[in-house]
């Protein structure tokens, strides 16, 4: 029994934010000298070179990162990267502070192994993110930052919310997401309609003279045609790829108590769903665009099914919370097993293995 089993039941009792609030609280003290990430870099980091991956111009050590969602102000990415993640994404990141929706606003579904949020983008805002980046410096792992609108933003506005947190943020980033796929924001247009896509991209394309990869995230009840639509836009304004993917509305097949709260669907549910969408992704582009697959990812196995599925990287959110700290480096052994039991020298060899 790990330190982690005994201690996640006392966790538990307490509400989900509130929780997360304390962890978080945990890993900044953690990080905060050199001994202390040592340790836990010596307790919980695994090296392999199978695992290594290059892509969007960095090296990440390993294949799995951090969601956005779980470091939404940039406040703890030292202390994951110590814990054996190869990459963290912060955010969403937006330009001003912003309360979100009230609370209580995330909930475990323990029976089923998920998690329903509607935080709505609250955040600290991109000036105190980048102000926190200076001063604690960037983690020696790839850092992604995922870039959002303001909840009362026109769609003309949410245009330049997305150009001024990317001016701001993107010299510390080795890549950035466009998120406009997040069921927990006022739908007061539509985000992801291609008109508005591109007036997104031409904005951060011009702004873009250092080249930093920016990919998009979609959601996981796109159906086909959309995703295809999507894929022909990102393509168009060469993008440098997909995050596949957030969270969902549906809740076909729970079985908490809380399954009806509203908001976006995560974890074990949306496991099967989102490798689906990775697959379609992967096959309509030929393997050719990079994906980081989101959803469900807890253990090797969930991992690399969504690598063989087409996904190069993998980030997880809920799996971190039910499985504790010690999950990048048990899913990285793991992986290391899976890729010569099948005769594969690296998780990029494996990538889209099983697409026809």
């Amino acid at each position: 029994m790990t330190l982690y089993s005994r201690v996640r039941p006392l966790a538990f009792k307490l509400p989900a934010e509130t929780a997360h609030g304390i962890g978080k609280r945990t890993l900044r003290a953690a990080q905060s000298t050199w001994p202390t990430r040592a340790a836990l870099s010596y307790a919980y980091r695994y090296e392999h070179p199978a695992l290594e991956v290059d892509l969007f111009e960095s090296t990440f050590p390993n294949p799995v990162g951090v969601a956005a969602g779980f470091d939404k102000n940039a406040e703890v990415t030292h202390a994951l990267e110590a814990l054996g993640f190869g990459f963290v994404e912060i955010g969403t990141v937006t330009p001003y502070p912003q309360a979100g929706n009230d609370r209580p606003r995330l909930f475990r579904l323990r029976e089923d192994e998920g998690m329903v949020n509607r935080m709505g983008f609250n955040g600290q805002g991109m000036e105190t993110v980048r102000s926190r980046l200076e001063a604690d410096g960037t983690p020696g792992v790839p850092l992604g930052v995922n870039v959002g609108k303001m909840n009362s933003s026109t769609e003309r506005e949410a245009i330049e919310d997305y150009r001024r947190v990317f001016d701001r943020l993107s010299p510390f980033a080795d890549y950035v997401v466009v998120n406009v796929s997040c069921p927990n924001t006022p739908d007061e247009f539509d985000e992801a309609s291609p008109d508005h896509l591109r007036s997104i991209f031409e904005t951060l394309e011009a702004e873009n003279d250092a080249d930093v990869p920016i990919l998009v995230k979609v959601g996981p009840d796109e159906p086909e045609e959309s995703l295809f639509d999507l894929v022909d836009i990102v393509e168009e304004f060469g993008l440098d790829g997909i995050v596949a993917t957030n969270t969902s509305t549906s809740r076909e097949g729970l079985e908490s108590p809380r399954r009806d709260e509203w908001g976006g669907l995560s974890g074990k549910p949306i496991e099967n769903r989102s490798t689906a969408v990775i697959r379609t992704l992967a096959e309509y582009t030929d393997g050719d665009l990079p994906i980081i697959g989101v959803g469900g990812v807890d253990s090797a196995a969930s991992a690399y099914e969504k690598i063989r599925a087409g996904a190069s990287l993998l980030q997880l959110y809920t799996g971190f919370v039910y499985e504790g700290p010690s999950t990048a480096r048990r899913i990285n052994r793991g992986l290391v097993d899976l890729l010569e039991r099948d005769g594969f020298s690296s998780v990029e060899e494996a990538v889209g293995a099983d697409l026809e």
